[in-house]
């Protein structure tokens, strides 16, 4: 099946390329299209993403200099015109690489599933990543007086370790919005930080027999229903509390439960508000200590999937470079799965990067490359883990 196949054209087997062609004619997206159809429009996205192009020109220059094995790399016959690409981006449809896009994080959710902390159900992390942009090239972007830019808001598997939703909007929404974008699942687990202390949504969440823990905040107005006296380490209050504030307890009429939880590590105390009222306290607090997963998916996109510099200045562009992005990690997840592989997403990318255009077998890659002195940004970087 790979024999004499570049290795990138050996990543773009795992793609469905029919289900792709389903939103391709639900989109009408080839439409008057003779050479460069979106088919070649996304596997050029992905080229550049893999091969950490900094520019659309950048891009162009490296298909020039591989332009004898253009075809064979799933991009087409015809030479790839810097207008061609930039016209593709700004023109059609965004939405058949977006619906693309949860088709494969989807796939990549149901293959790599696991269960975590002994705790049966889905567990979600929610949470935004701010991309700035320049507010002259991207005026439809404004976010401040003098600065533009979009939010990525992504629900991300935390057993998985990949995305499950995302919808993207401008930098002025506030993060708390988004949550109504969500489609909740019975018994599954959704964490927040305190920026979507939002209790009308966790209400919803509460109705749908999901279950939220959130990070309270300071002005919390509350009264205790009743409390645990017997708590164990690290654990400072255990209770079943009611909203006080007029317009809060309108918005989340029931009681809840309330955990304060000390951090010898970091020498802090927090305060979850949760729904799920059987677990133990620990248990609340190792569900948000899970939530540095998100944090490490936005610090890995942004650095190695080119989403901070856009290759086209609409929204349109943007929205399909996201995508993109997306699609392209989600691939990675799914070729870890598929193959076994012992390796970081962090290493895969790493080798696929450099290797894009030569024809080794993708087992003879992973197998016979030696990584053991990169740094693994799947390892608990991030000082904090609940910041």
């Amino acid at each position: 099946m790979f024999q004499d196949k570049y290795v990138f054209s050996q990543l773009a087997a795992f793609l469905n390329r029919t289900q792709f062609n389903n939103y391709v004619r639900k989109y009408d997206g080839n439409r008057y299209v003779k050479h460069f159809t979106c088919w070649n429009q996304m596997l050029a996205m992905m080229f550049g993403q893999l091969s950490n192009r900094e520019s659309l020109r950048d891009l162009i220059v490296a298909f020039e200099a591989h332009r004898a094995k253009q075809y064979h790399l799933g991009l087409g016959r015809e030479p790839i015109a810097k207008t061609t690409l930039a016209t593709a981006n700004q023109n059609r449809d965004y939405r058949i690489f977006e619906d693309f896009a949860f088709y494969m994080m989807k796939e990549a959710c149901e293959k790599r599933t696991t269960n975590i902390l002994d705790i049966s159900g889905k567990k979600y992390a929610f949470d935004s990543t701010t991309i700035p942009l320049c507010l002259a090239t991207f005026p439809w972007a404004k976010f401040r007086s003098k600065k533009g830019g979009v939010k990525a808001h992504v629900l991300y598997d935390i057993e998985a370790q990949v995305p499950a939703f995302y919808t993207v909007t401008t930098a002025s929404k506030h993060d708390s919005t988004a949550m109504s974008s969500i489609h909740y699942e019975p018994n599954a687990y959704y964490i927040f930080d305190r920026a979507y202390d939002f209790f009308k949504e966790l209400y919803r969440i509460h109705l749908t027999d999901s279950f939220f823990v959130v990070r309270a905040k300071t002005n919390l107005k509350y009264k205790t229903v009743k409390w645990k006296r017997r708590m164990p380490k690290n654990i400072m209050t255990d209770a079943e509390v009611k909203l006080t504030g007029y317009l809060s307890e309108k918005k989340y009429p029931e009681s809840f439960r309330l955990v304060r939880y000390y951090d010898e590590e970091d020498d802090r105390e927090f305060t979850f508000l949760t729904n799920a009222k059987q677990l133990s306290a620990l248990d609340v607090a190792n569900l948000y200590k899970k939530r540095w997963l998100i944090e490490l998916f936005f610090k890995w996109l942004k650095q190695h999937l080119k989403i901070k510099k856009f290759w086209g200045t609409t929204e349109n562009a943007v929205r399909i470079q996201i995508s993109v992005a997306i699609i392209t990690y989600s691939l990675v997840a799914i070729v870890q799965h598929d193959m076994n592989l012992k390796r970081s997403t962090y290493e895969v990318l790493q080798i696929l990067s450099i290797s894009l255009t030569d024809k080794t077998h993708l087992h003879d890659l992973f197998d016979k490359t030696n990584f053991n002195d990169v740094k693994d940004l799947n390892d608990p970087l991030i000082p904090g883990l609940f910041d």
